[in-house]
């Protein structure tokens, strides 16, 4: 429980980014002016920060006093730059896929991108909270459903679906290229055994029995435009989405509960027309609502995509995240509001992402799954240290015939893994729609014997802190 400023001393950054800190900390707006609880003041001091490292030194420009936490100014203004990818916005290099380079990132510039900058901030904020409060009531929002400290969601880009041997063709060269001789030879060998099969197919469904027998439900990013030899060649639109085999997935995956978004075209990241024709053919062919979608490539223009996405009606997003590297893009592993995305509609949810396959095999030249893996679990333990949400993303077409042939094993011990820190599992829409619902919370009364009085309904629990 928290009392915020009033909105006439903020500016509109400082409002959002202390809004978002509060939210990430858990704490809930209390509505009850005569009740007791801890307040927030902000200060001009210190006036400023030199960098994220000094921010970080200092103690995130968070100080605790009785009934108060003191918050600079220039933390917020920070926070929103980090969040709002502000460093970004102004750089004027691209790379051939029309992506801003992960090294225009502002955390990546300080060598930071590995820490959840923004979401170690909100834990500093929580612990605040509860040294400033003494024997004040303090209840806080508890992190996740059914009781879990902290959350998973596996994501799938649905990339390869038809031409199979292309895309083994495509990985041969690209093994040639690096001198993995071995891998090469067992990927040609797991070739010639496919022939005459679907070995997308045969991976998909190994790839949905391990997840099955975990109880895992995940999400999958599926391409649904038009593809003609320009947009194949150009790694675009390779496969037809009402074709026998792509519907055959489409019914595997959403058989087994797991969740469908939209893995939008190149056309989609400047093209309001193109996003909302992909999206109404996916929710056709699906039988129902899509809420999520996912730039293929990572194409995205930070203010023009945003504004898209929410005005062909979707609930979130989950592309930001690095194609080279992995790490936590936005510095914070959970869901936050897409600040750009003024438009039509309902507010456009972002989640990043913070680990990838292919950003280590193909950027990092790091072939061996097992590596990916060790890198996944230490982003994830990162995650669990905040109470955060993991997002990792794990491409379907990773299967021995193309091309990756330690792969299968190596996703098995990824959830195995996962699953050991006792995370709560679940889709990015219901996960997402457990935030929303977390993030609208407020305390309407707080009695003199410390009983608080919720606004309206909720399925998010109250917790007590450990003091």
């Amino acid at each position: 429980m928290i009392r915020l400023p009033g909105t006439g001393t903020l500016s509109a950054p400082d409002r959002r980014a202390l809004s978002l800190l509060t939210d990430l900390a858990r704490l809930i707006p209390v509505a009850d002016a005569a009740a007791d609880v801890v307040t927030i003041d902000l200060t001009d001091r210190p006036p400023r920060f030199d960098s994220l490292r000094s921010w970080r030194d200092a103690g995130w420009g968070i100080a605790p006093t009785d009934g108060v936490i003191h918050v600079a100014r220039s933390a917020l203004r920070l926070v929103a730059d980090v969040v709002d990818a502000a460093r970004e916005r102004t750089a004027s290099t691209r790379d051939r896929f029309g992506r801003v380079p992960s090294t225009e990132n502002a955390i990546v510039a300080e060598g930071l991108e590995r820490e959840p900058i923004v979401s170690k901030a909100a834990a500093a904020l929580r612990a605040a909270a509860g040294a400033a409060a003494g024997r004040r009531p303090l209840r806080l929002a508890a992190p996740w459903p059914d009781g879990r400290r902290w959350a998973v969601a596996v994501t799938h880009d649905l990339d390869v679906v038809e031409w199979w041997p292309a895309f083994t063709a495509l990985r041969l060269a690209e093994l040639a290229r690096k001198g993995a001789w071995g891998r090469a030879a067992r990927t040609g060998m797991a070739a010639i055994g496919a022939i005459g099969r679907n070995p997308v197919f045969q991976g998909i469904a190994a790839l949905l029995e391990m997840e099955r027998d975990r109880g895992v439900h995940s999400t999958w990013f599926v391409l649904c435009g038009t593809p003609a030899w320009r947009t194949f060649l150009a790694g675009d639109l390779t496969y037809r989405p009402e074709a026998t085999p792509a519907r055959a997935v489409l019914e595997a995956v959403l058989r087994d509960g797991h969740a469908i978004g939209l893995h939008g075209s190149f056309a989609t990241m400047t093209v309001s027309a193109a996003m909302t024709e992909q999206r109404s053919r996916l929710a056709a062919l699906a039988r129902r609502d899509v809420a999520g979608v996912r730039q293929h490539f990572l194409r995205f223009d930070l203010e023009r995509t945003p504004r898209l996405m929410r005005d062909a009606g979707f609930q979130y997003d989950s592309t930001a995240g690095f194609a080279d590297r992995n790490g936590f893009r936005l510095g914070v592993c959970d869901v936050v509001p897409a600040w750009h995305a003024e438009g039509q509609g309902s507010p456009l949810a972002e989640v990043p992402f913070a680990w990838m396959d292919r950003a280590l095999s193909k950027y990092r030249n790091v072939e061996d799954p097992g590596a990916w893996v060790t890198d996944a679990l230490e982003l994830a333990s990162a995650c669990r240290a905040v109470e955060g949400l993991w997002v990792g993303v794990w491409h379907p077409n990773v299967t021995p015939p193309l091309g990756f042939p330690d792969a299968p094993a190596a996703y098995r011990r990824l959830l195995d893994g996962l699953s050991a820190g006792e995370p709560f599992v679940g889709t990015l829409d219901e996960l997402v729609r457990w935030r929303e619902a977390r993030a609208r919370l407020r305390i309407a009364r707080v009695a003199p014997d410390g009983r608080v009085e919720v606004e309206g309904k909720s399925v998010v629990a109250l917790e007590e802190p450990t003091r």
